[in-house]
C-alpha cells in the first residue's frame, strides 16, 4: 500500500465545468504519442504519473465540490492507486464508508459517480464498509490484489487507517503467494504459454506488464518491499538482475503508453495496425532485411523473453520464502529445503530440480553450462531447474564465447545432445530460453525474436524453427504415429535421424539477413559440419536440406505432377532415396511448424504423391505414357467393378476423353466420374455431383454440361457467392464438345450443415448453370487485416511450358474471395 500525500488542488476549480475543463486540458495532453526523442525510458512511466496526479486535483475537487459526507473516504485502488494510469485506462476507486449508506447517503454516492463520468472519467468504482472489503477480499482474489494498492485520496482518514490496518493483519503471503501463482498460470494458459504470439498483448502475454506485476504484489504481501531495488535488498534478485527488470518495464510501459495514444483507445495488443507506426514513433527505423516493425517486435520479444525467465527466477525464490517462515530472507528459507541428491560431482537433485553443488561451476568448467542439458536429458524425474541454478546461468552465459565454442569436448557434447534417446525438443527449447543455444551459436543468436512478416509463419524465427524440430522429433515416437502414419513409417527406417533434426535447426537460421535464406543457410550449415567433425555424407545431406528445404513442396504445389518428366527433374536433384526421404520428412515438418491453418490434407496428398513417383523414378520404373495410361485405366475398371458397373459400361466415355484426362486424374475420380456419367454422354441437362473428398478433407465436385463461353467464369463465380475457396480444378474438354470439370473444394466436414450442404451445392450449381444468368460481376471479397499489412505485390507471368507446345500462366497476388 502506497500512501503519498494528496495533489496540491488548484483554486480554480470551483465548478463541475471548470473541472471538467481542466481535465480535457491534462487530457490532450497525455492522449498524445511520445515524441520519438521524447519516448525515452522513464518517459511514460512520467506521463501516467502526470495523468494520474491530474485524475486525483479532478476527484479531489468533485469531492469536495459535492460536499460528501465526512464519514466517507474516497480511496484510488489498482492502477490508480499504485500512480499508473496510461491515458485510456479505466480510473478504480473505493468509496469506504464506516457503515452501510442511508438513504441520502445513496443520493450522494449516485451524485458523484455520475458527475464523474460528466467530466470525462471512466470511473469504475464501488461501495464498501471495511468489514465488506474484507469479506470480498477473502472470497476474490482480484479484490484482494487491488486492495494491495489502495491509495487515500480524500475524507475520512481514520476509515481507511482501519482497511489497512485489518487488511494487512488479515493478508496471508502464503496463500496470497499460491493464488496469484495458478492465476498467472491460466493467464499464461489462455496465451499459449508463449510471448512469441504476432500480435501479442504487452500487458497480458507471457513476458508482459502483468507478470511484473504479480511478482510486485507477491513480495510486497511477503512484506519484501514494493519495487525491484526492495527485492534486490532482500536477496531475492540481485542488483544487475534488478536493473534489467526495471529496464524492460520501462520498455514495456513506454509501449503501453504509445499503443493507447496511438489507437486512441485502450490497446493493450501490438496489433499489425499498429506495429509500423508504433515502431517509427518509438525510433526503429527499416534496415535493408528489416521493417521498421520487426525491428520493434524483435526487441520486444527479447525483453518479454528476459521478464519470463527473470521472472521464473523471482518465483521460485519467493516461494522458498513464503513457503517457510515469512521475512527470514532468501538463504535461512533455502536452509530449510530437502536435503540433495548428488547426480556428478557439479549437479545435484533438490526437490525434483537440478541444482548446483557449486555456486562457482560454471565459472570453473564453463562447459557445464552445456552439460546441464545433457544431465536434464538423462535424468527424466527432474521438472526443471532451481532458482540457483537459473540465475548463475544466467550471469555465466557471457563465457559461451569463441572459446567456448571452440573446445572439442563442447562440440562433441552439443552433437551428443541431438543424439539423445528423449529430451531434445524440451531441452532445446530451456536452451533457448536461458539465452545458451543463442550464445553457441550466433546465427541463431540473431533470429531470436524475429518475426516472419507474412501470411503464413504465426511464430517467430528461433520458435517457428523449435517447432520443426519438435515435429521432426515427433515422427521417432510411438504414441504420435498416429498423427501422420506414413511419416512415423519413414522416419522408422531412416538411419541416424538426429542428422533431420540439425537440418531443422539451420534450415531458417539466416532469414532476415537479405538474399536467399536457403543459400546463406547451407553456408551456415556447412561451417558448422566441417567445425563439428560430422561425417562428409551427413554433412552433404544437412547442406542440401537446408538448401533445398523449400523445393519439395515448390514442385508439390506449383507444377504439373502428371507429367512424367517433373517427376524426372525432381528425380535427377534429390539423387538418391536416402535425400528424398529425408526431405520429405523436413517440408511436412516445416509446412507443419509455420500455423496451425496452413496444413491440410490436399497439400498433404500433393507432397506424398510427388514423394511416391519420384520413388518410382529413382528405382528406374519410370513407366512410358502408354504403360502410366494403361494402370490409371486397369485401377479405375477395377474400382468400378466394385460398384457393380457393367464391364463395358465406361467405353463410349472413355472414347470421348483425351490421354491428358487419364493422366491427371486419380483413378478413384475416373471411376466416380464414369459411374455418374457412363448413361448420359450425350445429355442436354447440366449434371452436378458432389462428395466428400477421400483424401479426408473438402468437397470434390463433378460438372458435366456441354461447352460454352465463361463456364468456367460462372463455376467460380458461383463458389465465390457461397464464400467458397477452390484449392483445385481439373478442366477437360471432351472430343463430342462436353466439358468435364472437377473442383475440389475447402469445406470444413465438422461444419453444422454438412450434411446438406452436398446437396445444397448440387441444386444451385445446376441451376446456375441451366438458367444461365448474366454473369455477376467479379466478387472483390474483403482482405483480411493481416494481409492488409502483408500485402503481396501482384505479378503476372505468362511463358512457353518445358515443350514449347503450351503457355503457362502464372499469377501471384494477396488472396482474397473471388480471386
Amino acid at each position: 500500500m502506497v500512501n503519498p500525500p494528496p495533489p496540491a488542488l488548484p483554486a480554480a476549480l470551483n465548478s463541475k465545468a471548470d473541472i471538467k475543463a481542466h481535465l480535457q486540458q491534462c487530457s490532450a495532453a497525455w492522449r498524445q504519442p511520445l515524441p520519438v526523442q521524447g519516448a525515452s525510458p522513464g518517459a511514460a512511466r512520467l506521463a501516467t504519473q502526470q495523468r494520474c496526479q491530474a485524475v486525483d486535483q479532478a476527484l479531489l475537487a468533485l469531492w469536495q465540490l459535492l460536499a460528501m459526507p465526512a464519514s466517507m473516504a474516497l480511496v484510488a485502488v489498482g492502477g490508480y492507486g499504485r500512480g499508473e494510469l496510461f491515458p485510456f485506462s479505466d480510473v478504480d476507486v473505493l468509496v469506504l464508508l464506516a457503515q452501510p449508506p442511508e438513504a441520502p447517503d445513496t443520493q450522494k454516492l449516485e451524485a458523484f459517480c455520475s458527475a464523474g463520468w460528466d467530466i470525462g472519467l471512466e470511473l469504475g468504482h464501488s461501495v464498501r464498509t471495511p468489514s465488506q472489503c474484507l469479506e470480498e477480499a477473502a472470497a476474490d482474489i482480484t479484490i484482494e490484489t487491488t486492495l494491495t494498492e489502495m491509495r487515500f485520496l480524500c475524507g475520512n482518514r481514520t476509515v481507511f487507517d482501519t482497511l489497512a490496518t485489518q487488511f494487512k493483519t488479515s493478508l496471508n503471503a502464503e496463500k496470497f503467494f499460491q493464488k496469484k501463482r495458478f492465476e498467472q498460470q491460466q493467464r499464461h494458459a489462455k496465451y499459449q504459454d508463449t510471448p512469441y504470439a504476432l500480435e501479442p498483448n504487452c500487458k497480458e502475454s507471457p513476458g508482459g506488464l502483468r507478470d511484473l506485476q504479480v511478482i510486485a504484489w507477491m513480495a510486497s504481501a511477503a512484506g519484501l518491499g514494493h519495487s525491484w531495488a526492495d527485492m534486490a535488498r532482500h536477496g531475492l534478485i540481485t542488483t544487475t538482475e534488478a536493473a534489467r527488470l526495471r529496464s524492460n518495464e520501462r520498455f514495456l510501459k513506454t509501449l503501453r503508453h504509445q499503443l493507447h495514444t496511438l489507437a486512441q483507445r485502450r490497446e493493450d495488443r501490438l496489433v499489425f495496425d499498429l506495429q509500423t507506426p508504433l515502431a517509427e514513433s518509438l525510433g526503429f527505423s527499416a534496415t535493408a532485411g528489416k521493417r521498421a516493425s520487426e525491428h520493434l517486435m524483435q526487441r520486444y520479444y527479447v525483453a518479454a523473453k528476459s521478464v519470463l525467465l527473470l521472472c521464473t527466477l523471482l518465483v521460485q525464490n519467493l516461494e522458498a520464502i513464503v513457503g517457510n517462515t515469512v521475512g527470514k530472507g532468501l538463504d535461512n528459507a533455502l536452509d530449510n529445503s530437502p536435503s540433495a541428491r548428488i547426480l556428478d560431482e557439479d549437479f545435484q537433485e533438490c526437490d525434483g530440480l537440478l541444482d548446483l553443488r557449486d555456486d562457482r561451476v560454471f565459472e570453473r568448467k564453463p562447459s557445464a553450462m552445456l552439460r546441464l542439458f545433457l544431465v536434464m536429458q538423462n535424468n527424466p524425474q527432474l521438472t526443471g531447474t532451481s532458482a540457483r541454478l537459473l540465475r548463475r546461468l544466467w550471469h555465466s552465459r557471457v563465457h559461451i564465447n569463441k572459446k567456448f565454442r571452440n573446445d572439442p569436448d563442447n562440440k562433441r557434447m552439443f552433437v551428443e545432445f541431438f543424439q539423445q534417446p528423449r529430451g531434445i525438443v524440451h531441452e532445446l527449447r530451456r536452451m533457448n530460453e536461458t539465452g545458451v543455444l543463442g550464445r553457441y551459436l550466433p546465427v541463431f543468436r540473431n533470429i531470436v525474436g524475429q518475426m516472419q512478416h507474412d501470411l503464413f509463419h504465426v511464430y517467430t524465427v528461433d520458435q517457428h524453427i523449435l517447432m520443426v524440430v519438435r515435429n521432426v522429433r515427433r515422427f521417432t515416437l510411438p504414441e504420435h504415429a498416429h498423427e501422420y502414419p506414413f511419416c512415423s513409417q519413414l522416419m522408422a527406417n531412416f538411419e541416424r535421424p538426429w542428422v533431420l533434426y540439425l537440418a531443422a535447426l539451420f534450415h531458417d537460421v539466416a532469414k532476415g539477413r537479405g538474399g536467399d535464406h536457403s543459400e546463406l543457410g547451407e553456408l551456415d550449415a556447412q561451417r558448422f559440419c566441417q567445425e563439428h567433425n560430422l561425417d562428409p555424407e551427413d554433412t552433404d545431406l544437412i547442406a542440401f536440406l537446408v538448401r533445398h528445404h523449400l523445393t519439395l513442396s515448390t514442385f508439390a504445389q506449383k507444377k504439373d505432377l502428371s507429367d512424367w518428366d517433373v517427376i524426372q527433374e525432381f528425380a535427377a536433384l534429390v539423387h538418391n532415396e536416402r535425400r528424398l526421404t529425408a526431405l520429405y520428412l523436413l517440408t511436412v515438418a516445416d509446412i507443419r511448424g509455420t500455423s496451425p491453418k496452413v496444413w491440410n490434407a490436399w497439400k498433404a496428398k500433393l507432397l506424398e504423391d510427388l514423394y511416391r513417383y519420384t520413388l518410382k523414378a529413382l528405382g528406374g520404373q519410370a513407366p512410358t505414357g502408354r504403360q502410366r495410361l494403361a494402370e490409371q485405366q486397369a485401377e479405375a475398371q477395377r474400382l468400378m467393378r466394385l460398384d457393380t458397373l457393367p464391364s463395358d459400361a465406361h467405353t463410349a466415355l472413355w472414347q470421348q476423353l483425351d490421354v491428358s484426362y487419364f493422366l491427371r486424374q486419380a483413378p478413384s475420380d475416373i471411376a466416380w466420374h464414369t459411374r455418374h456419367l457412363h448413361w448420359r454422354i450425350h445429355t442436354v441437362d447440366v449434371v452436378v455431383k458432389a462428395r466428400w473428398s477421400p483424401i479426408g478433407e473438402g468437397i470434390e465436385m463433378l460438372v458435366y454440361t456441354r461447352d460454352e463461353t465463361d463456364l468456367f467464369a460462372r463455376i467460380c463465380s458461383y463458389f465465390d457467392s457461397k464464400n467458397l475457396s477452390i484449392l483445385d480444378a481439373k478442366i477437360h474438354t471432351t472430343r463430342h464438345g462436353y466439358a468435364l470439370d472437377s473442383f475440389v473444394i475447402a469445406y470444413d466436414k465438422n461444419d453444422d450443415y454438412a450434411r446438406e450442404v452436398l446437396s445444397f451445392l448440387e441444386a444451385g450449381l445446376k441451376e446456375r448453370l441451366s438458367t444461365r444468368p448474366p454473369l455477376a460481376e467479379p466478387v472483390f471479397g474483403r482482405i483480411s487485416r493481416q494481409s492488409k499489412h502483408f500485402p503481396v505485390k501482384p505479378s503476372v507471368e505468362l511463358r512457353p511450358d518445358e515443350r514449347g507446345n503450351q503457355h503457362v500462366l502464372s499469377i501471384s497476388a494477396t488472396d482474397r474471395t473471388g480471386l
